[in-house]
């Protein structure tokens, strides 16, 4: 009788697929409260590695991290009208506090342009205080009538950033910037997931924005994932709090502003990106642990050595864990790996010393070949990089094989629903047809120009917009 594979195939059932992946390599448990996730250790080390590399580049990028209340006052999301009307189903709204019915009920952080608003009206007086870049790492809830850990959950974790310009080309620049030079930058480069930069249709753009910047990825399923955003805000906010600064020549000026945000929805856009009917596959550059030197046996030489090439492949600046567990079959503690997606393991046992060798398995392109023990500290750097490059180069092959150029709604339609994205001229599809699409759960993605690169306005010559179904 065959053994039942640990995880079901992806193609049998990916949401199932996609779902036992969760569970089996301890990334996350459902909350008591419906839509809530527990993420695990496991999955909040790969969190804390993407806080990490976007933190970094967020600063780069001039923006300073700063922190905001959970709580807002319901009064400060009604002064942007478009903005309460996108987020009002989904709000949390707390009514009561300490015992006692609150004078002003309070909303449940959906987003913070508002409530960081209403901060900048009071810090900004004079063009000397712009731009004024702010970021913050927090938590966010939106009523979720759909939940999927990580994809969409009630609570979930992101960045979000918010700044205000002097001037209208300051602030387009500035969204732009950080949907490339962060966000691109940071998912091609670190996540190895070959993203679609594009601009959003109004249907599509966020509540509150004149223009939305979108990085969308195409998962193993052919669906899309929206990565992240990059807002232009123009001065709907700075209009409804009031926000001024007096300008070189003595004018009192209303500011620019962007906001842009990315969450823990990356690390869903991770596993049906780059798992596989084994578990995760972690790109080398993301990975918490890069390499696990696992003992085969309880035997002294064998776990000295182990822990040798710990120390070594460290001081080589590989990010390594040693798994001398040895009261737990070896079997089960290389499956466990392989489901965590580690990118490499070392595994050692009496007869690999005596060959004075160790047994190297690639996760990513996978197979085994045997190692001399003595090479593997100037050989891990190379081979690190070299999975880091396939990751990517089968996302992007992924992406140009499954994307198809259409004429018709119809044709669209197909391409989607057969697991692909498809092309068609904006001209041709308009509104109207966008609408269409949206009866067969079919979007928009995005809008990009004939060569590919973001357009510079919703109806530039030559947009093509980009539809699949989406998560």
């Amino acid at each position: 009788m065959a053994k039942a594979p640990v995880l079901t195939p992806q193609a049998e059932d990916f949401p199932r697929w996609y779902q036992d992946l969760i569970n089996k390599a301890e990334l996350a448990d459902n909350g008591p409260v419906r839509g809530t996730m527990i993420i695990r250790p496991y999955g909040y080390g790969l969190w804390e590695r993407m806080q990490q590399e976007m933190d970094a580049r967020i600063k780069t990028a001039g923006a300073q991290n700063a922190y905001f209340p959970l709580f807002i006052p319901q009064s400060y999301l009604t002064k942007e009208a478009e903005h309460v009307e996108g987020f009002a189903p989904e709000l949390a709204v707390v009514t009561h506090g300490g015992g006692k019915e609150l004078e002003e009920p309070v909303v449940v952080r959906p987003t913070s342009e508002t409530i960081i608003n209403a901060s900048f009206s009071k810090w900004v007086q004079s063009y000397r205080d712009l731009p004024l870049l702010i970021n913050q790492w927090a938590n966010v809830v939106r009523w979720e009538m759909r939940p999927r850990v990580f994809l969409r959950t009630t609570e979930f974790l992101w960045q979000e950033g918010h700044t205000a310009h002097a001037t209208y080309e300051d602030a387009r620049d500035y969204a732009a910037y950080i949907h490339k030079e962060v966000y691109e930058d940071f998912m091609v480069d670190v996540l190895g997931i070959d993203v679609l930069l594009g601009r959003k249709t109004p249907r599509e753009r966020f509540a509150g924005a004149v223009n939305t910047l979108t990085l969308e990825g195409m998962m193993g399923d052919g669906k899309a994932l929206q990565m992240g955003t990059s807002h232009e805000l123009g001065q709907n906010f700075a209009k409804a709090f009031n926000t001024q600064y007096l300008s070189k020549d003595g004018r009192q000026e209303l500011v620019w502003q962007t906001s842009w945000g990315s969450s823990t929805r990356m690390v869903g856009g991770l596993i049906m990106s780059h798992g596989d009917d084994s578990g995760l596959r972690v790109p080398p550059r993301l990975a918490p642990v890069q390499a696990v030197v696992l003992a085969i046996k309880d035997d002294e030489a064998v776990l000295a050595k182990v822990r040798e090439i710990g120390d070594r492949l460290s001081a080589a600046g590989v990010r390594v864990q040693v798994d001398d567990r040895t009261d737990t079959p070896f079997g089960r503690r290389a499956v466990d790996w392989e489901l965590k997606g580690v990118p490499v393991r070392i595994e050692v046992g009496p007869r690999d010393l005596e060959n004075g060798t160790a047994m190297l398995a690639r996760r990513i392109p996978g197979g085994k070949e045997p190692v001399a023990l003595d090479a593997l500290a100037g050989l891990l750097p190379a081979v690190l990089e070299e999975d880091q490059a396939l990751l990517l180069r089968q996302s992007r092959e992924r992406r140009e094989s499954r994307t198809s150029d259409v004429a018709t709604v119809e044709q669209a339609v197909e391409a989607a629903a057969a697991g692909g994205w498809a092309r068609i001229p904006w001209a041709d599809l308009g509104e109207e047809g966008e609408a269409r699409l949206a009866e067969h759960s079919v979007t928009v993605r995005c809008l990009v120009a004939e060569d590919g690169s973001v357009p510079d306005s919703d109806d530039a010559p030559g947009n093509v917009a980009v539809v699949a179904r989406a998560y």
